[in-house]
This record gives structure tokens, sequence and C-alpha cells, in this order.
């Protein structure tokens, strides 16, 4: 918990420091009060007061009221600014630390995990050192003080408060025993919430074209009623502290009160007023003790939950990335467009076999190659490595004849047009997702327009209501799948890498769409490398080169008509998607 408080900045620590001194200031001034009380009780019960003398002691009291209010209002104002502050500089770490994450990392979280640490945890610090800075520093200050006060009053009240104390003490003991390993459990199935509700909101269609809505409905209210019940226990061990609290703080006074009476009846005459005096300003004080107790207990309530929070927070600030940022960054070379494995293996994180064995390929500038193979082979993993969205195990991966882990990540993504399995699409215009590919370029609507073209999407972003400027749903919800596809090469296309790669991206696209696109990316790519993964032979058989990978290894490379002579498993490809006649002509 105490490494979240490096994040609070310089100048907030000097609002910490006002904050300390009108804490004590607002704590000096509440234990001020009892001390006028008690000269109004002594000036009620002398002979020849005046009620001029218990106003101007009543005028004080107010006083010390007043300006304990404000120093409150002041102090509350310096935590909510410190706590906004520091959940502000949280989330933005989390977030930036995200960005950074390989897919490893990523999939060590969850995405429902992140998010619920960006948000709810995020939230529990920020409330307990919102309310920490007036409890916490208060707290102390005034139990020791009021204990002071009242010391050497009577040993019978300092005992009877410092029983209340023992028994507030055992009180939280017990509850803080029980609830504080809840709160961990109470953030791992706030997750596991998230992401049934997630999953259920982004399968909608799924789950009504499959009639699975009991089936969801019941997964989720499973998770739900884990969390309530979880929830549930912990908040009714809490509901104890109120009632426990009153119960103390009404049988201290009484106690007191009691004890009052007797030493009272028992003293001589003249010592009765002076008794009855202390009994009204030790009873405020104790009163007081106890309140300091209460706002610890209400730290104590915040604090485990806080802190299980701050450590996943942590977690995710520091973990250490696996893909390392590399130097190198020159965005031109003396080649553009080479892309070549050599002996590269790779296996996932924590999995025991291999899913490339020993792959070696090497493209030349402006050659369009494809890869194919059965579902599993390795197609999109290897092409994943050219990213580094994951590192090779084994071997290296050149793109221009530098190793992809030399250079920086930026500079590397910037030679890369990349178009995903499955098709990306934010919530804006066509675009805004369109020129996501290079955001940073000004008067882009040409640029725009031509990238759109020639991704073959013209014709229904015309059809939309605003054209260019046409609303998007999140995810593209308001889009068809090869829609999607296209608006997602437009981005690419918009980009103008030096290397195209396309994950499958032509799969909901028909087949004179794919050709006119394919034609206009030859016609308009300005010699740039194009790296294709393909399920079917008819869209990459005009490719320079044909890579087919079977189990993680390279079993051919070729044009179409040698791979057709020379490949088994690319000939059992061909004969399940060609008739008779195409493999003949072939």
């Amino acid at each position: 918990m105490l490494k979240i408080f490096k994040y609070i900045e310089k100048h907030e620590w000097g609002f910490i420091a006002i904050s300390l001194g009108l804490i004590i200031i607002q704590v000096w001034l509440d234990l001020k009060l009892p001390d006028y009380m008690s000269n109004i009780t002594t000036l009620v019960q002398t002979e020849g007061s005046t009620v001029s003398d218990i106003v101007f002691e009543g005028g004080w009291m107010l006083l010390c009221a007043l300006g304990s209010l404000v120093s409150s209002c002041i102090v509350g104002y310096f935590a909510a600014k410190v706590a906004a502050g520091l959940a502000k500089r949280l989330r933005g770490e989390v977030y930036d630390k995200t960005l950074s994450f390989s897919m490893e990392e990523m999939n060590d979280f969850s995405t429902s995990s992140l998010i619920n640490r960006t948000t709810n945890d995020i939230t529990q610090v920020q409330q307990l050192v919102a309310m920490g800075l007036q409890s916490i520093i208060k707290a102390p200050i005034l139990a020791v003080w009021a204990i002071l006060k009242i010391a050497g009053k009577s040993w019978q009240w300092t005992a009877t408060t410092a029983g209340a104390v023992v028994v507030l003490l055992v009180m939280l003991s017990v509850i803080i025993i029980f609830v504080i390993p809840k709160f961990k459990i109470i953030q791992q199935l706030t997750d596991n919430l998230n992401q049934v509700t997630r999953e259920n909101l982004t399968g909608l269609r799924v789950v009504r074209a499959y009639n699975a809505e009991d089936y969801q409905e019941d997964k989720f209210e499973e998770a739900n009623d884990e969390l309530t019940n979880t929830n549930l226990f912990t908040n009714r061990m809490m509901s104890i502290m109120q009632p426990g609290m009153s119960l103390i703080m009404s049988g201290l006074s009484l106690v007191i009160y009691w004890l009052g009476a007797y030493l009272i009846n028992e003293a001589a005459m003249i010592d009765k007023i002076s008794l009855f005096s202390d009994m009204i300003v030790f009873s405020s004080y104790a009163v007081q003790v106890i309140m300091a107790f209460m706002l610890l207990t209400m730290i104590f309530i915040m604090l485990p939950r806080a802190s299980v929070s701050a450590g996943r927070i942590l977690e995710v600030i520091e973990r250490e990335t696996n893909i390392k940022d590399g130097t190198y960054d020159l965005e031109t070379s003396a080649v553009s467009g080479e892309l070549e494995f050599k002996n590269v293996s790779f296996k996932y994180p924590g999995a025991s076999d291999y899913v490339l064995h020993n792959v070696n390929f090497k493209v030349e500038s402006g050659e369009t190659v494809a890869f194919i193979g059965a579902t599993g082979s390795g197609k999109s993993t290897l092409i994943n490595l050219i990213p580094r969205f994951y590192d090779v195990s084994e071997g290296e991966v050149l793109v221009d004849g530098i190793n992809v882990k030399e250079y920086k990540l930026e500079t590397l993504h910037s030679k890369i047009g990349y178009v995903s399995q499955k098709a990306t699409i934010f919530s804006g215009t066509v675009e805004s997702n369109v020129d996501y590919g290079e955001n940073s370029k000004d008067d882009s609507i040409d640029e725009v327009g031509k990238a759109i073209e020639i991704a073959q999407a013209e014709e229904f972003v015309d059809s939309l209501d605003g054209g260019y400027q046409a609303q998007i749903a999140q995810s593209g919800a308001n889009l068809s799948g090869g829609q999607k596809q296209r608006l997602s090469i437009a981005r690419a296309v918009y980009r103008d890498p030096e290397i195209y790669i396309f994950d499958d991206s032509f799969s909901a696209l028909d087949y004179k769409t794919d050709r006119d696109l394919r034609k206009a990316l030859n016609d308009e790519g300005s010699g740039a490398t194009s790296i294709v993964v393909a399920q079917r032979i008819g869209t990459i058989k005009d490719a320079d080169k044909i890579i087919v990978l079977d189990d993680g290894e390279v079993v051919g490379i070729g044009k179409h008509r040698e791979l057709l002579r020379t490949c088994e498993v690319y000939q059992e490809i061909a004969s399940s998607q060609l008739s008779q006649e195409e493999l003949s002509y072939a």
C-alpha cells in the first residue's frame, strides 16, 4: 500500500502538510469546547455569576465550533484534491503500462481484470486516501490529546474509559480477522462478473441465435450470487460496527455519570461543584477518545480492501514486459520492405511444445507472399512475430536486414500496415477509423478517400448517411463482416507502409471484391511487400511465393503450379477447394 504514495506529487505533499496543521488546529478547537463547558457549568453553580459571563464563555464555544468547521472543510478540499490527483495518475500509469504489454501479459491479466483494476480498484484507493487524510491523521492526535486531558482526573473514570477502548479493540479485531481475507475474494469475483457480463454483451447475437438466454442468465446469476453472498458476509460483519460503537459510547457515558453520582455523593460539599464540572468535562473527553477510535475503525474497514486493490494496481504497473524496446529508430534504410526468417522456432510462454519449428524463408521487397495450411498450422502465430506481438524463442526475424528486436517498437510498427484476423473497428466515424492508421496527419480527407477506394469500400461508404462522417457504432456493430474488413484494410492502406500484413483478412469478401481489392493493392501499393495469410487457394494462386505450413513446419515454398506438383499438403488443400478442371488447367 505504501508504494502507492510515491505517485503523489510534490505540491500535493504540500497540501498534506497544510492539512496536518489544520487538523492539529481542529483537534485543539474541539478539545477546547469541554473546557468552556466546564466553565459554564461552574458559573451556573457559583453565586454572583452573571448571564453575560455565561454568554461570553458560550461565544468562545461558538467560535471554536466555527473554527473547527472551517478547518474541516479546508482539509476535506485538500484531501479530495490529493485523492483525485492520485487516482488520475494511477489510471494513466495502468493504461500506459497496458499499452506496452505483449500478448503474453494481456493473456495473464485478462481484459476484464485490467478494466476492473483501472476502475474499481483505483476507486477503492482514492476513497481511502480521501478519508485517510482526514481520519488517519486526526484520530491518533485526537486520541492522545484527549487522553492527556483526562489523565489524573479520576482513576475510576480513566479505568472505565480504558475498558471501553479494550472492548472496542476486541470487536475490531474479531471483525478484521474474519473480513480481511474476503476482500481479495471480492475483487476476484468482481473480475469474474465483469468477464461474464462482457462475454454476454459482446456475444449477444450468438446468444439469441442459439436460444441461450437462459443458459447465460444462469451463468450470470451464479457469478452474481457468489459475489453477492460474499459481499453480504462482509457487510453483515461490518454492520456490527455501528451499533457496537453506539453501545460502547452510550455505555461509557452511563458508567461515567453513574460513577460521578457516587463520587459527588461521597464528596465534601466544597468539592461537589468541582467534581460535577469534572464529570461533564470527562464525559466529553471520553466520547472524544471513543470517536478517535471510531475514526480509526472507519479506516480499518476501508484499508483491507484498498490494500488488496493497491496490490492489484501495482501488479500491473510493476509488471516487467517481456518485449523490450530496441534502440534502432531510423525509418529509412538501404532496403525497404524486405523480410527474412532465420531458423525461427517459437513456443508460447508456459507451453512445452513448439508451435513453429526451424522456419526459414526470405521475402524480397515488393513481393506478395502468401501463407497457407491447415487450421492450427501456425500461420497467424508466424506473422505475429513480425510486429513483435510475441518474440521468437529461437532464431531471428529480420525487417530490412535488421533484427526486429533491435528496432524501437514505434519505428518497427511504422513500417507495417497490419490487418488482423478479426476486424477491429472503433466507435467514431468512417474517416476516424481509416485515418487511425496514421492519426497524426492533417487535411487527410483526400487520402482517406483514396484508401477507401483501394479497399473497395467506396460504394458502401457512399451509401451511409453522412459518407465519410457516418457514425460507426462500437466494434462496428452497424456494419457487416465484409464492410468491417474493408475498413480495416483501408486503415492499413492509408498508412502507406513498407510491409502489409493480412491475417486472413479477406475471408468475409466475395471473390469479385477480393479480386478487385488485390488488383487495386498491386496497382496502388507503391511497391510495398504483402504478407497474406489465407484459407482459399483461389485468392492466393497469383502470389509471387506461396509458403505451405504443416504442424509449424515449412513443407513447401513456390508458386501455385510448382506446389501442385511438388507439395503433398498443398495438393490436398487444392483438391478440397478446386475443381478437377481447375487442377488440370494448373
